[in-house]
């Protein structure tokens, strides 16, 4: 089964981890994942807040790429590039003169034709199909984990069809119950976590990352679980320095979903380069024979 693979800028450099596993997660589970020739980046945050006409143009381009290699479904890991990909083909969907606009100076016209899928979806129709519970050599007995979806997976600045709960997303709970794991209820499941705001107004971010670690060791959990790689990033790279001024105790490993689904397939951490977190999970996988 071969799908479009768009990895954006993000698992071409910070996390470039989440793009091996990604990789050969989807393998182990026949999904041949495709990245489409010479994408550009979507924009991001960035081009939404200083350019409507690029922050659709931008995706535009990378929807067309897609269409014109034949590919019927595109699936996007980072949330924010699925956010603005999604938003940006309903928004040329609904606008036939601005779709007429952007695809007069693109090679590979947007015609509207692939279904743009987070990295949850395509990973639910394994988890239904039972594919994913096949593939799991362990199960991953004692984790008690946090998913964290962030704001940008589900809440979008444009009306679009979402696949999930948009206050109360499930998509990560569902696999980690496959997995064997046990996911927690808490209140911070859809929060801002500052995203980019930690380069610009790193106190706005660092409150904000504060509450979401301090509910998720309220509520007892052991690590988090995330599909968003800047979320990823600041509740990792910044934990330690969070938890220091807001006196949190507890330090909490912030994992892909791709390494929960890669550790029950019987992959070992440095395949999946788990060891490059700033928090280190490794102790927790030990204590719980995971590892």
């Amino acid at each position: 089964m071969n799908i479009a693979y768009y990895p954006g800028c993000t698992l071409k450099a910070s996390s470039s981890l989440y793009d091996v596993q990604t990789r050969q997660v989807f393998g182990e589970m026949d999904i041949q994942l495709v990245e489409i020739e010479d994408w550009n980046c979507c924009g991001a945050t960035s081009a939404g807040k200083v350019n409507d006409f690029l922050a659709v143009a931008m995706p535009a381009r990378n929807l067309g790429i897609a269409e014109s290699q034949g590919f019927s479904e595109m699936v996007i890991p980072c949330s924010a590039c699925y956010s603005r990909t999604l938003v940006a083909q309903k928004q040329l969907d609904d606008n036939a003169v601005l779709m007429a606009e952007i695809n007069s100076e693109l090679t590979h016209k947007v015609r509207g034709t692939i279904k743009v899928s987070s990295i949850l979806e395509v990973l639910l129709t394994k988890v239904n199909s039972g594919e994913l519970a096949e593939k799991a050599a362990r199960k991953l007995t004692g984790i008690q984990a946090c998913c964290y979806y962030g704001c940008l997976q589900t809440r979008f600045p444009y009306r679009v069809p979402v696949p999930d709960d948009v206050e109360n997303p499930q998509g990560m709970e569902t696999v980690l119950k496959t997995l064997g794991a046990k996911p927690l209820d808490w209140s911070y499941k859809t929060d801002c976590c500052g995203a980019s705001a930690s380069v610009n107004d790193e106190q706005t971010a660092l409150t904000l990352m504060a509450r979401i670690l301090k509910d998720a060791v309220a509520r007892g959990a052991n690590c988090l679980v995330v599909t968003c790689p800047l979320c990823q990033l600041n509740l990792d790279a910044y934990q330690d320095r969070v938890c220091k001024k807001f006196d949190i105790q507890e330090r909490l490993p912030v994992f892909f979903i791709t390494e929960m689904i890669g550790l029950a397939m019987g992959m070992d951490i440095e395949a999946l380069q788990i060891d490059r977190h700033f928090i280190d999970g490794s102790d927790l996988l030990k204590e719980l024979n995971l590892i």
